[in-house]
């Protein structure tokens, strides 16, 4: 296996800056869930595609720290690019999922309505659903809602019941994506911020801050800064406004309290605050949704978490006497109109992907084939396609097997009965093969992304120092590399873990 990754350094020459050879057909800038999707398709063809991202790490930006629910689209606009995307997103993601080893709960969701005027929205919602072709959903009545949902609040008088509704890991999913597509052939550029842009009769180049990048056509997949992007290529046709959501995330015994995630309906503030449950075995409160300037402003605020605690308050009253394993804020690309933005412009080989909202990881793989389409509408030729070769992921989900529970595993190897980590069941063999996997993790937080460790009730208090010498001792090198290290025994990160 030979994986062309970099994370720091002079790009190599093959990325072909201007006036020299190389390049390549496609580059796709954000490797987040949306950006790694894309790339992913476009490894079905036989294209020199490159995915260019300014972390150091794949997801490690709006993807990171969303709600992990997998959405029938049952409440977009009917019409919208939004509602095909996320409807036809849901159907190749769940069956992705099953193929690749993601995590998914088909746990169904509530929309509770708390008065009377909540309670007459439902019909309409209902019908908006049928609007969308979903056809499972139904009302249920305040009698039935409290035998499904004993632990809920009091005044709840009935729901809309969305049977589909499912949680999901979201941190594996564009992992999965990504390493997909690099084993496929595409080169993935870590660190890499795009400073500028340059167009030609032959394409683009691109101002990287690790120097200059050759690229055919362009696909803007950058989240937060799409806008930006965008007006690098002289358009000036949105604007990404940072929307924060502040979650809570109360520990695995709190569990019980929620069998479904429970949604409000929504009003003219948004959709609200929800309470699911986590393929993790935690619960979620939240979350907020706070319009700001500062694109890096992911910190919690005292505020935001005491609002968040009124509302669970009212919504599952138990949950505020269990303990909170962490605290987390996501910004979300909000662009102030009900749908996506996702705009090609054949003249100038480039499509602009902006305004992905929270249902973005739903419809990621859909957005993938339609940017695709989109592109080859815009003149890329596209000969294939070609099948992918498969992953398997290692499981993070706790409904599932885990390496810890598998005697089998343990006897072919004891480093998977080797507790790292005991908030989260996280062993030595699994942290041994996400340092070696594909895609390595350049950071602790990481490494719990592909593992959990750190990520439990003591928040990395006991296994700390053990899982920062374990990422010093087997992390990726500093430099490029074209295969990640390999630590004698470790596992391919698509075998199956039991």
């Amino acid at each position: 296996m030979t994986v062309t990754i970099t994370a720091a350094g002079p790009l190599p020459a093959e990325c072909g800056a201007e006036g020299e050879a190389g390049g390549y057909d496609v580059t796709v800038v954000g490797a987040g869930v949306v950006g790694a999707a894309i790339a992913r398709e476009l490894a079905r063809f036989r294209l020199r595609t490159a995915l260019v991202d300014a972390a150091d790490d794949i997801g490690s930006g709006t993807s990171k720290a969303n709600t992990a629910i997998l959405h029938t689209g049952f409440d977009a606009v009917p019409g919208s690019l939004e509602a095909r995307l996320v409807r036809e997103g849901r159907e190749l993601l769940a069956a992705y999922a099953g193929e690749t080893g993601i995590p998914v709960e088909r746990v169904g969701a509530l929309l509770v309505a708390w008065d009377q005027e909540q309670l007459a929205a439902l019909p309409g919602l209902l019908d908006k659903a049928a609007r969308n072709g979903y056809h499972a959903a139904r009302t249920v009545d305040a009698d039935e809602l409290r035998a499904r949902e004993p632990h809920l609040g009091p005044g709840a008088l009935g729901a809309l019941e969305v049977p589909d509704e499912s949680i999901i890991c979201p941190w594996t999913t564009p992992l999965a994506f990504a390493t997909q597509a690099v084993r496929a052939g595409v080169h993935l550029h870590l660190n890499c911020r795009v400073r500028d842009v340059g167009a030609d009769d032959g394409g683009h180049t691109l101002t990287t801050s690790r120097g200059p990048l050759r690229t055919r056509y362009l696909v803007n997949a950058a989240g937060l800064y799409a806008d930006e992007i965008d007006r690098l290529l002289g358009n000036d046709v949105f604007t990404v406004t940072p929307r924060r959501g502040q979650l809570v995330v109360f520990d695995k015994l709190a569990r019980d309290l929620v069998g479904h995630i429970i949604l409000p309906v929504p009003g003219p503030g948004g959709k609200g605050v929800l309470v699911a449950p986590t393929v993790f075995g935690n619960v979620l409160l939240g979350p907020t949704a706070e319009d700001l300037d500062d694109k890096t402003a992911t910190g919690s605020t005292a505020d935001g978490l005491r609002r968040l605690r009124e509302k669970g308050r009212g919504i599952v009253p138990g949950l505020l006497d269990e303990e909170v394993t962490a605290v987390y804020a996501g910004l979300r690309a909000a662009t102030g109109q009900e749908d996506y933005w996702i705009q090609e412009y054949p003249g100038l080989r480039y499509v602009a992907v902006g305004g992905i909202r929270s249902t973005g990881l739903t419809a990621s793989m859909a957005i993938g084939r339609h940017v695709t389409g989109l592109l080859s509408a815009a003149g890329l030729e596209l000969t294939g396609p070609r099948p992918l070769p498969p992953v398997t992921m290692p499981n993070l989900g706790e409904a599932f097997p885990r390496p810890y529970r598998s005697a089998a595993l343990i006897t072919g190897d004891p480093a998977y009965g080797t507790l790292v980590c005991h908030c989260e069941q996280v062993t030595l063999g699994e942290i041994r093969d996400a340092l070696a996997a594909t895609i390595p993790p350049r950071s602790l937080d990481g490494l719990r992304r592909r593992t959990r460790a750190r990520g439990g009730r003591c928040q990395g208090f006991y296994c700390g120092a053990a899982v920062r010498a374990l990422f010093e001792a087997g992390g990726p090198a500093a430099g490029n590399e074209q295969e990640a290290p390999r630590p004698a025994g470790a596992q391919d990160d698509e075998e199956a873990r039991g």
